[in-house]
């Protein structure tokens, strides 16, 4: 066993003094590594700025909110409030879907907003290629640096007539294959190393949770693997070094570049998501229908009106302890949020099916399952803009119950109906309301979501050595 593990070195050690030797490879990995560190330097200093900025607006909007004089509460519900999204530390590694999808929330009664503000709206349309970050450089510039310097590594043997030597000489086809495919790993591993060292310092900076700091390196060392396998394999196949460098380049095309492209086209062809102008009509039809909550008289909530009268024993709404325009303004507020809701829902759901058929590709391009397992240990994928946006929801429903609830149990009916008289209450009872605070997912939870991307890549490369295996040994053969 050691003799063979000591031949596997030996060819392994010989395939680094090629690639040393080879100016191209040790310039090429040089530039990888540079690229590679002002992709982290740059992600990490846009990040950094964008959470400080969030964070001061968000107390400024904080400060505005509560610093609104004496008032009426129903006036407080429409001069609304803000929330800003703050970004994950580990959005600097791989910014996801974050530069699309926008920041900014306005919270009002009556209404739910969508995030707005997105940067691909607000910047250069470079962004919209692709915001340069690590994982950026990894999933599509690593992988043709191996492709570059790896794909003559057995051909090249076939090619000089060295291997038919080697296999004279006692050498093993598979010894030979796993040497050139540890020289290989080796290297990108090399590749690795300084985005490794950025999501290292990403986490600490940012506090983030170790599993998912931890899940993103292997995702990506998985995925180098993944490629260094299919080098090997490749130029196990040719016949010539330049035979294979063709094939990878054709395998490179398609599966990091084209079909990365064409499955969400495909995804939105088979599931087709309604304009945001189209579902605001919907959304205004149908809470019209509701009745009008600013109306106490609105036939459509007399029998909301009848139920309340008969719950406490009184005639006329005049008579209730309570105001009864807060307790419309609540119960209209709760039936207009269920149907909010509801249209949220359904639009989530038809993206979650666009999602599950582009994850199906995975199994055709490895590309969209890393980008998955990327985006879901950054953050930045779309189940965590939906618990942005839930969140925020949540708690612009708390806030205008409770200024209505404010307006029931502080404000009379009769002065509320009053012509002409301002009804106001002590800003100390929005001063005290809860500022908005995310809570990101927890560890495991994203874990859950990242598995079924990190089963396909691993998928990926059993197949894949697998098959190298097989044909490694069926390579003396073919020369004989």
């Amino acid at each position: 066993m050691s003799a063979r593990v000591s031949i596997v070195a030996r060819i392994a050690r010989e395939e680094w003094r090629a690639l040393l030797r080879d100016r191209a490879a040790v310039l090429g990995l040089v530039l990888l590594t540079v690229l590679t560190l002002l992709a982290a330097l740059n992600a990490h200093e846009y990040r950094r700025n964008a959470d400080a900025e969030r964070a001061r607006y968000q107390d400024r909007a904080n400060h505005e909110f509560q610093a609104q004089p004496d008032r009426h509460p129903h006036r407080v519900v429409h001069f609304g409030h803000f929330l800003f999204r703050p970004l994950n530390p580990l959005a600097a590694f791989d910014p996801g879907i974050d530069g699309y999808t926008g920041h900014t929330l306005f919270l009002e009664g009556h209404r739910q907003n969508s995030a707005n503000f997105g940067d691909v709206r607000q910047n250069s349309l470079l962004l919209r290629f692709g915001q340069l970050s690590p994982a950026f450089v990894l999933q599509v510039l690593a992988p043709l640096l191996l492709v570059f310097f790896g794909h003559a590594g057995v051909a090249r043997e076939r090619e000089s007539g060295t291997l038919r030597i080697l296999l004279a000489q006692g050498v093993r086809s598979r010894q030979l294959v796993l040497g050139k495919l540890l020289a290989l790993g080796g290297f990108a591993g090399l590749a690795l190393l300084p985005a490794l060292a950025a999501l290292a310092w990403f986490a600490l900076e940012g506090g983030t949770p170790w599993p998912l700091a931890l899940l993103l390196g292997a995702g990506y060392a998985g995925w180098l693997l993944l490629w260094a396998l299919t080098v090997v394999l490749a130029s196990t196949l040719a016949a010539r070094g330049r035979d294979a460098l063709l094939a990878l380049l054709a395998v490179w095309a398609l599966a990091v570049i084209l079909l990365p492209r064409w499955a969400p086209d495909l995804a939105n062809s088979a599931v087709a998501l309604s304009t945001r102008f189209e579902d605001g009509i919907h959304v205004q039809r149908d809470y019209l229908a509701l009745g009008d909550a600013h109306n106490p008289n609105d036939p459509k909530f007399s029998v909301f009106r009848a139920n309340l009268l008969k719950q406490y024993g009184v005639t006329r709404v005049e008579d209730l302890p309570v105001n009864y325009k807060g307790l419309v303004g609540m119960e209209g507020e709760r039936l207009s949020s269920e149907l909010f809701n509801g249209y949220a829902e359904a639009a989530f759901d038809r993206q979650g099916r666009q999602n599950a058929i582009v994850d199906g590709f995975g199994w055709l391009s490895p590309t969209l399952a890393l980008r998955r397992l990327s985006m879901a240990a950054s953050s930045t994928d779309l189940a965590s803009y939906r618990r942005f946006l839930d969140q925020g929801e949540r708690y612009r429903y708390e806030l205008v119950q409770g200024l209505n609830r404010l307006q029931a149990e502080a404000l009379t009916y009769t002065d509320d109906t009053t012509p002409n008289k301002e009804n106001r209450v002590s800003r100390s009872h929005w001063e005290a309301f809860p500022e908005f605070h995310y809570q990101a997912a927890p560890a495991a939870d994203t874990l859950r979501r990242a598995a079924p991307a990190g089963l396909v890549l691993l998928a990926w490369i059993a197949a894949l050595a697998l098959l190298a295996w097989h044909l490694a040994g069926r390579l003396g053969r073919s020369v004989r």
